[in-house]
């Protein structure tokens, strides 16, 4: 313990005690790509990973680095926490991303390619490498399926350079006119790849070298780029390219001076195809005049052009993990199993009476939020429904359910937050038909966006008006409750019931509550309640007290909770972090950071769930919400953070968090010099925490399902003892 009080040292000044946001969340795109690079993982889950490292890499480029370039562009030079100006922070992004895309490629052409062609599926890489049976094949299919689709676009003095949309793959082409002289001037054209023809093409099975059957697949481009004589006639092609633009895709809006945000929003999403250039990968081996041409057209630094040893766009092994008939290389699939509290006949709101009930997908299945809105919908005793919605499913079955309620004369009353990143046009549509059922639709407030999880569900009973609510920690997404971890809370404390209409009346009306029950709000209360807590740990260390923070969240990148963590620790609070992703802050450092630990947990499921624990001299409290520690979440959004109370259920939260903690499969650690390391296994038992908590719940289940009356039993499906 300190001698000074921790207060009087200012560990914010110094901007070394902090990391760039972006080039640490760059540092998690690599954490992703070390599961690609794990011969342990079974073939096809490393291809995953690998495709959901570009997919990251491009919303990265396509917001963040397109925010800098903005800041750039209007000479904005203020550093960030650690120092870094906007122009200094692209330099050492494209440095590293440059570092990152030959990772990618080295994975991909070095370790996966020759372990699928020895498991069974060849993947012709370039279209020369084609047998004649396979070239035959090839042809056909492209006279018959692709060449009608296509448009070949030309760029002369009488046609002006074609319009290139974010994200579309392209092939370009140096062209010169039959019998024409070697010195006469080249042209340029180039043709879309079509993303309505399905971009892995699979040829006849073959037998390999030793009469085994082979799967054989084809790029589209590389079926495109074999034909492109046939689609320039009467010109000799000199060269020929794949190549990709990204393009900037923040949504820049006058929320302000928007007469209609629904129809501004429209109108900024069509933009977003032609945003300015910020990236321009191209295949390696490009012509250097092909490539001059496409760097002055599309205005691009040559810091931002990626040579790329490869095919573009790795996001395409996703669908190549689809293919079927290669089950035996990917991970067993898991099912969520029933919520133990919610086996029963009673209905949910039944069971919600009889006490809290705690929900962990997606070891624990996303069914009883689905129930607890869809009998809402249905029950003639509902008065009302109120929910926020971020990002839901193509075809949710919540959007359905309230639409339903509307139909049935409740009143239903949806905060669809239409500035949700990449969900916006989805979110429109399903606003539009919300509003068509009859609900009342808020389209978010003006200045925030409201990222909260809540439902409340008002109720006639005997005894009079009851409030039913869910809260979680992730989205009203069916289908991303299966991929994500997140955590819920469904309850009728009248407390919490209370502060849930309060929430809703400030979304709605702007109605701010003097004083909250047990909720903690964003962008108003949040912030000083979290660094009220941190700071009573502190005293209490400093006090010669025991002092424990647990902490686990997706980013961790605000200076003023981080400061207040720093003097955590140097008054001797132990400080346990789990940061899937970004995290600005510098563990295990002497003098800064010396009790705190962070660990990256990179798995099956996609880390997400927000949880805070915080020791409080042995009087323990435990929250869970919907927001990191970021100025974003605590100062520009609407977030709600909310207890657990019941002591059954708090015990098993702390459980989820002790686990997750003693995971050494998955978990990478942060280390001082701020790289991620794993954790060393040797003589340790393995303690993989996702698939802790599949064994878990499916035991838990299968425990209770074999302990019911078997009349009730009928109802529910037999519980798998297997993941």
């Amino acid at each position: 313990m300190a001698e000074e009080p921790a207060q009087e040292l200012d560990f914010g000044a110094n901007p070394d005690n902090y990391v760039n946001r972006e080039l640490s969340w760059l540092e998690f795109n690599y954490r992703v790509l070390s599961e690609a690079r794990d011969k342990t993982l079974p073939l096809f889950e490393r291809l995953k990973f690998l495709s959901i490292t570009a997919s990251n890499l491009d919303e990265f480029y396509m917001v963040r680095v397109a925010s800098l370039k903005d800041m750039v562009h209007a000479k904005y030079m203020k550093p960030d926490i650690a120092g870094m100006t906007p122009t200094r922070q692209l330099e050492a992004i494209a440095e590293r991303t440059h570092q990152l895309v030959d990772l990618q490629y080295s994975t991909y052409n070095r370790s996966l390619l020759p372990v699928l062609r020895m498991n069974g599926l060849r993947v012709i890489t370039e279209h020369e490498d084609l047998t004649e049976d396979e070239a035959y094949y090839v042809d056909r299919y492209f006279n018959e399926n692709v060449y009608p689709v296509l448009t070949p676009m030309a760029f002369d003095s009488s046609r002006p350079f074609p319009l290139i949309r974010n994200k579309t793959l392209n092939i370009a082409a140096l062209l010169r006119k039959k019998n024409g002289e070697e010195d006469d001037e080249l042209d340029f054209a180039m043709v879309q790849v079509p993303s309505v023809i399905p971009r892995i093409v699979e040829l006849p099975e073959e037998k390999d070298e030793e009469g085994n059957p082979q799967r054989v697949v084809i790029l589209l481009e590389e079926i495109i780029e074999r034909n492109m004589p046939s689609l320039f006639l009467n010109y000799d092609i000199i060269a020929s390219q794949p190549f990709r633009v990204m393009r900037n895709a923040d949504l820049t809006i006058d929320e302000e001076e928007a007469v209609d945000l629904l129809e501004e929003i429209q109108k900024q999403l069509k933009k977003r195809q032609w945003g300015e250039a910020i990236r321009l990968e191209i295949q390696a081996g490009v012509d250097k005049r092909l490539l001059k041409i496409l760097k002055k057209e599309l205005s691009i630094n040559s810091q931002d052009i990626f040579d790329i040893n490869g095919p573009l766009d790795l996001t395409f092994l996703m669908k190549m993990y689809g293919l079927r008939g290669f089950d035996h290389l990917k991970a067993p699939g898991y099912t969520p199993k029933p919520v133990p509290a919610l086996m029963n006949e009673d209905d949910i709101f039944t069971n919600i009476r009889k006490g809290d009930i705690l929900l962990h997908h997606p070891y624990q299945s996303f069914d009883p939020v689905v129930r607890f809105v869809r009998s809402a919908a249905r029950d003639p005793e509902v008065l009302a429904i109120k929910q926020t919605l971020y990002r839901v499913s193509g075809n949710s079955p919540i959007v359905a359910a309230l639409a339903e309620a509307a139909d049935n004369g409740k009143q239903v009353s949806v905060l669809v937050e239409l500035k949700a990143r990449f969900d916006e046009e989805n979110n429109i549509n399903w606003a539009k038909k919300l509003e068509k059922a009859g609900c009342h639709v808020i389209y978010g407030l003006v200045g925030l966006k409201t990222h909260s999880k809540i439902t409340l569900v008002v109720r006639m009973e005997e005894d009079g008006i009851r409030r039913y609510v869910h809260l979680g920690t992730g989205n009203y997404n069916d289908s991303t409750a299966k991929l994500y971890t997140d955590c819920g809370i469904l309850t009728c404390s009248p407390q919490i019931g209370e502060d849930a209409t309060a929430v809703f009346n400030m979304l709605s009306g702007y109605s701010e509550p003097l004083a909250w029950n047990r909720l903690s709000v964003a962008p108003l209360w949040l912030r000083a309640r979290c660094l009220r807590m941190i700071r009573r740990e502190t005293e209490n260390a400093l006090a010669g007290r025991e002092a424990h923070i647990m902490a686990k969240m997706n980013s961790l990148c605000d200076k003023e909770i981080i400061t207040a963590l720093y003097e955590a620790s140097h008054a001797g609070v132990k400080v346990e972090l789990v940061i899937r992703g970004i995290c600005c802050l510098r563990a295990g450092v002497p003098g800064l950071s010396e009790n705190i630990s962070v660990r990256s947990i990179v798995g099956n499921f996609l880390e997400h769930s927000r949880i805070l624990y915080f020791y409080n001299d042995g009087s323990e409290e435990l929250y869970m919400g919907s927001a990191d520690w970021m100025p974003r979440n605590l100062d520009r959004r609407v977030e709600i953070m909310f207890p657990v109370e019941d002591e059954a259920l708090k015990a098993k939260v702390i459980h989820i968090l002790e686990v997750e903690l003693a995971d050494n499969v998955k978990a990478h650690i942060l280390q001082p010099d701020g790289t991620y390391e794993k954790v060393d296994k040797r003589g340790k038992v393995l303690v993989n925490s996702q698939q802790q908590f599949c064994e878990e719940a499916t035991a838990e289940a299968k425990a209770v399902f074999e302990a019911m009356d078997p009349a009730v039993t009928r109802i529910f499906k037999p519980i798998e003892s297997s993941n």
